[in-house]
């Protein structure tokens, strides 16, 4: 194997990639905000009782797809043309696993519409207070998380990993409630079942808002704290 350092490219060469990486960086933002209102438009739909507006939802699933597909792509593109230092790997390799968590959010916010659909043809089985409520703070746990990766910033990525276990907990609240629902009456079962999906969904779009801020460390500082329950707990900090 060639022991030879890399060539220095020349500044119009940098500057191109450069440009790459700020555009990955741009497409990664725009497929969270996009995501964000995706999930939005499927809990209004929910509330609402609007099947055109989660039929839309469903609709427009494609569109993470392809911004998935593009940023994977660029991903590549940019690895191979590169030969990046290792902060810039990192970046590259975070942002794909982002853009995967993205994705992801994107299928969640659709199931949460199709069961919206299913659900308006019924009454409320009870006022939804608690699922908005927990979708608040999914997504702003994942904006924050997403802002991390713009400006780099651990402490605030510790704070979306440790306020996880608050939407777990309106989780487990909700079940029990929606649980006891089921047991008093076996009419309510059909709705009390698709509210728990729903919830349940929220609590994934939390795990892949702490899974993004959890990659945002390890781009800060190259330490993996994915299992590391000291830090989750904030016994310890990364």
């Amino acid at each position: 194997m060639s022991t030879e350092p890399m060539p220095d490219f020349p500044p119009h060469m940098k500057r191109f990639f450069d440009a790459e990486l700020e555009t990955f960086r741009t497409h990664l933002i725009t497929m969270g905000e996009t995501s964000i209102r995706q999930v939005r438009e499927a809990i209004k739909a929910l509330v609402d009782g609007d099947i055109a507006l989660a039929k839309k939802v469903v609709a427009a699933d494609d569109e993470l797809d392809q911004l998935e597909i593009k940023i994977d792509e660029e991903a590549v593109r940019y690895m191979s043309l590169r030969a990046p230092i290792a902060t810039e790997l990192r970046m590259v390799i975070v942002g794909m696993k982002a853009s995967h968590d993205l994705e992801r959010v994107g299928d969640e916010a659709v199931s949460i519409a199709k069961r919206a659909v299913r659900l308006a043809a019924e009454p409320p089985l009870k006022p939804y207070v608690d699922i908005p409520r927990m979708t608040t703070m999914a997504l702003e746990m994942l904006r924050d998380a997403l802002d991390c990766f713009l400006h780099i910033d651990t402490e605030k990525a510790v704070a979306v990993i440790r306020r996880d276990e608050q939407v777990d907990q309106l989780n487990k609240q909700l079940y029990r409630e929606l649980t006891s629902f089921m047991v008093e009456n076996p009419g309510n079962i059909s709705r009390a079942i698709e509210l728990m999906f729903i919830s349940k969904s929220i609590e994934r779009i939390a795990d892949h808002a702490t899974n993004i801020a959890e990659e945002m460390i390890y781009l800060a500082k190259g330490k993996d704290v994915r299992h590391d329950d000291a830090v989750k707990k904030g016994v310890s900090n990364p």
